[in-house]
């Protein structure tokens, strides 16, 4: 902040940045590359038990006798191709648990998924598209028409909970309740804080897949927050 360092998703905005920023941000890249951006301090998988590596990230499910084949996690820069200048080609891969579980035929079978329907994967071939302000502009058109909650998982590095705070600061509402913490099985499981129009709800521990890692946790806070009641 002091060398007027200014970086932007995807070079959304160009900024003529001095060497020492460049350099400083390059070393950050640098000792940041082997962490899983979306949750800090979840475990990645550079080589893994089932060393998910080229061929080898590739298994087969069978769903009524036809296979079907699915990738077995993915890397960050698979995972957001946008941001390939970004992330290195060697980045580690965040995981396969879900994907395998979901393209077990047990589980298709409880979730009525058809026979025809492909292996289920963890990304799809999405043309994104983005804008400056990003989803910051629908909120003042929402508000006091609809409740709001935003939240935000702590360790995530993508979406971190320091940004999410500076654009609902932006917003300028007025706050309705002090910073409190929120609890399940009397531990501490995060923080809220209530705006005129807002509600902003940090989850602890847990990164940008919140409901995924802190299961119970979230499906308490939503549930609670969608019925009125206090958590």
């Amino acid at each position: 902040m002091n060398n007027d360092c200014h970086y932007y998703f995807n070079d959304l905005r160009v900024y003529n940045n001095s060497k020492l920023c460049n350099d400083t941000w390059d070393a950050i890249n640098n000792l940041a590359g082997s962490l899983n951006w979306y949750d800090l301090y979840r475990k990645v998988y550079p080589e893994g038990p089932l060393v998910l590596k080229g061929a080898n990230r590739v298994a087969t499910a069978y769903v009524a006798g036809e296979a079907k084949e699915y990738k077995m996690g993915y890397t960050q820069a698979e995972y957001t191709p946008w941001l390939k200048h970004l992330v290195r080609e060697d980045s580690p891969i965040l995981g396969n648990a879900v994907t395998s579980y979901l393209n077990r035929e047990d589980v298709r079978k409880a979730l009525n998924i058809p026979n025809h329907i492909q292996a289920w994967t963890g990304c799809a071939n999405i043309d994104y598209h983005y804008q400056d302000e990003a989803s910051y502009w629908i909120y003042p058109i929402l508000r006091h028409k609809y409740k709001l909650m935003f939240f935000s998982g702590d360790t995530d590095g993508a979406v971190p909970t320091y940004g999410s705070r500076r654009w609902i600061k932006d917003l300028q509402w007025s706050k309705l309740e002090k910073t409190r913490p929120w609890f399940t099985d009397n531990q501490v499981s995060g923080y809220v804080e209530k705006f005129d129009g807002l509600d902003f709800v940090t989850v602890h521990g847990v990164g940008h897949m919140a409901p995924q890692w802190a299961r119970k946790q979230v499906t308490t806070m939503i549930s609670n927050w969608v019925h009125n009641e206090t958590f």
